[in-house]
């Protein structure tokens, strides 16, 4: 997304004619959407998400000219970034709100049918929504003995995705709501694909004016950490609670992790109730 960001905003150029002034530019496009200058003009982005594409490209340029020899070509996107603020935990729901709340036919009539997908299958897999709304019917494996979604770098140049980690590769059986979430769209959410902010915040937007978050500071991505407490709260030992988050394991890795049978077990120790016409 990137390089399709920095070809839309400077050009499709060479690697090897890419300036400084075309970092500049890059990088005051990224300016203007996390601290506009225009007085009453609210950001439309956070500074990671500028760090994360200049970073992008700063790896890319060094790596294309290391590969040739150059290893010491001065790389046009050094030392540009963001100051990012210092972010607090963000709050978890309460599983009672999660099951009493939303979890009920209707409360989530008014969002979307993909949008509403995609908040279920984020309470029932943990997976960050940038990793749900980008999958498509290669990831999704309902005929499998244990439905299951997984989370692959794919090389197609028509649709590449790159992991956010090594350790974000991983496969999640679907149980609950998610389970019906994938069976509604067994192809993913074209709606949002590459567009997982416009998802997040359809569905923040939809969660505050219902009243169906505890505060303002929650957010879909406090489910996220929901997920973390409730699989604590059905003993899932912490090994196994890095790869259903597909966070770096903390020791190092024996075995794969268990059969999708076994993890399947696992995740049904904590599945929620839910209305059955709530998709």
């Amino acid at each position: 997304r990137a390089v399709r960001n920095f070809i839309e905003i400077v050009g499709d150029k060479s690697i090897v004619d890419i300036t400084r002034d075309d970092a500049h530019k890059f990088y005051r496009y990224w300016l203007a959407r996390i601290a506009p200058a225009e007085h009453g003009k609210k950001p439309t982005h956070t500074a990671s998400s500028g760090n994360r594409q200049i970073g992008e490209l700063r790896k890319i340029y060094r790596e294309y000219h290391a590969f040739m020899g150059e290893e010491n070509k001065l790389n046009p996107f050094a030392g540009l970034s963001f100051e990012e603020r210092k972010k607090g935990k963000r709050p978890a729901f309460p599983t009672s709100w999660l099951r009493d709340k939303i979890l009920n036919a209707h409360a989530l009539k008014g969002l979307n049918e993909e949008a509403r997908a995609i908040l279920l299958a984020t309470i029932e897999t943990g997976a960050r929504p940038s990793e749900t709304c980008n999958l498509d019917a290669s990831n999704i494996h309902l005929d499998a003995p244990v439905p299951y979604i997984s989370f692959v770098e794919r090389d197609d140049p028509e649709a590449p995705r790159e992991l956010k980690t090594a350790a974000s590769e991983r496969e999640i059986p679907l149980v609950g709501a998610a389970l019906l979430a994938f069976q509604k769209f067994p192809n993913g959410f074209p709606r949002y694909r590459e567009k997982e902010e416009a998802a997040c915040a359809a569905i923040n937007k939809y969660l505050r004016e219902n009243k169906l978050v505890p505060s303002q500071k929650h957010t879909l991505y406090s489910i996220r950490h929901s997920f973390e407490d409730r699989m604590k709260e059905a003993g899932i030992d912490g090994e196994m609670r890095e790869i259903f988050f597909g966070h770096r394991r903390s020791r190092q890795e024996y075995g794969s992790g268990g059969a999708l049978e076994w993890r399947r077990s696992l995740l049904e120790r904590m599945v929620l109730p839910f209305d059955g016409d709530i998709l």
